[in-house]
């Protein structure tokens, strides 16, 4: 079983997999064995064509995609023996060597004849995965010494590679000129709704994802904790991580029980503060403080500055779940 996952100069796309899949469960269903060869560069731990001693096959098929090419043209010679079928590909020359070379081909479209259904439309049912938002930062030089971003990013991105989840790489910029970047809060609200997690190190990450009703797994990346832990603390959101945590052991031991938390009871939590943030009677902000602090400095000197609700981060009086941990 070969197909443009098989080549180490190929690719391997959602739908070959599924392509391949679909073919899979026919040939088990037939009773029929059946190895197939991935490339090195997707699967390591695969059969790769280096594996394989072509005498020991009496068969070879190769599944989806466009039927051309040299890469093709060197299965038939180094499989010369066996019979060759290619099945729900795509025949873009009929005449060519790629083509021709096979003892039938069962296309799923070609000049001259009707187009049939791709092989992954009827692929096995997939398990369920979460969706994931992932919004980082690599700035915030204004930390100077304290910045473990870079640090806390790595961890973060290598962990979540290893994870059974569709990720989706989030920017709280907006841009209305780059149409990868969403150009309105609205339109950023809409993409954080539909998710089931948000992974960030960014304040505004975990805020609007808790607006959203969405839980969240937080990282601070500056030593010693500074927005993201304050905010944490005043929305009462327990799953953050100090940058700290993530240097000193396995991503796994430390992010694991809270993304296990986050999908389970945090999501339960995560409405609940939603909610809060929607009352008619709402948990204050600075905002409720700003017309009677306008009338109150008028004619008086600049230099004064009022605590938050909860008081200084890191001055004790703080309330919320306590230090990250």
């Amino acid at each position: 079983m070969t197909g443009w996952f098989s080549f180490l100069h190929g690719e391997a796309t959602a739908g070959d997999v599924l392509a391949l899949a679909r073919v899979e469960r026919v040939l088990r269903d037939a009773g029929l064995a059946y190895d197939v060869v991935w490339s090195p560069g997707f699967r390591a731990e695969g059969t790769h064509f280096d594996d394989v001693d072509p005498a020991a096959y009496s068969r070879l098929v190769f599944v989806c995609g466009p039927v051309h090419g040299p890469q093709v043209e060197e299965l038939h010679r180094r499989f010369a023996h066996c019979v060759r079928i290619a099945v729900g590909v795509s025949v873009v020359d009929p005449r060519s060597p790629a083509v021709t070379g096979f003892h039938r081909v069962l296309a799923r479209d070609a000049a001259g004849t009707g187009p049939g259904v791709d092989l992954a439309a009827r692929a096995p049912a997939l398990p369920e995965v979460p969706v994931v938002g992932v919004v980082l930062t690599h700035g915030q030089h204004e930390y100077a010494g304290r910045r473990r971003h870079e640090e806390v990013a790595a961890a973060l991105t290598g962990w979540l590679a290893g994870r059974d989840c569709a990720r989706l790489e989030l920017e709280t910029r907006l841009d209305a000129h780059d149409w990868r970047l969403c150009g309105t809060p609205a339109q950023l609200e809409a993409v954080l709704a539909r998710l089931d997690l948000v992974v960030t190190d960014r304040l505004h990450g975990l805020v609007l994802a808790l607006r959203a009703g969405v839980p969240v797994l937080a990282v601070d990346p500056v030593e010693g904790g500074a927005k993201v832990t304050a905010q944490a603390r005043a929305c009462a959101w327990p799953a953050l991580v100090a940058a700290e945590r993530l240097a000193g052991a396995p991503a796994e031991g430390v992010l694991g029980p809270w993304w296990d938390w986050c999908l389970a009871d945090g999501r339960a939590a995560a409405a609940r503060i939603a909610a809060e943030f929607r009352a008619a009677d709402p948990v204050p902000d600075a905002a409720d403080g700003l017309v009677g602090g306008l009338a109150g400095h008028v004619g008086r000197g600049a230099g004064a500055m009022t605590a938050p609700p909860g008081g200084w981060p890191g001055s004790g009086t703080a309330t919320g779940p306590g230090q990250p941990v």
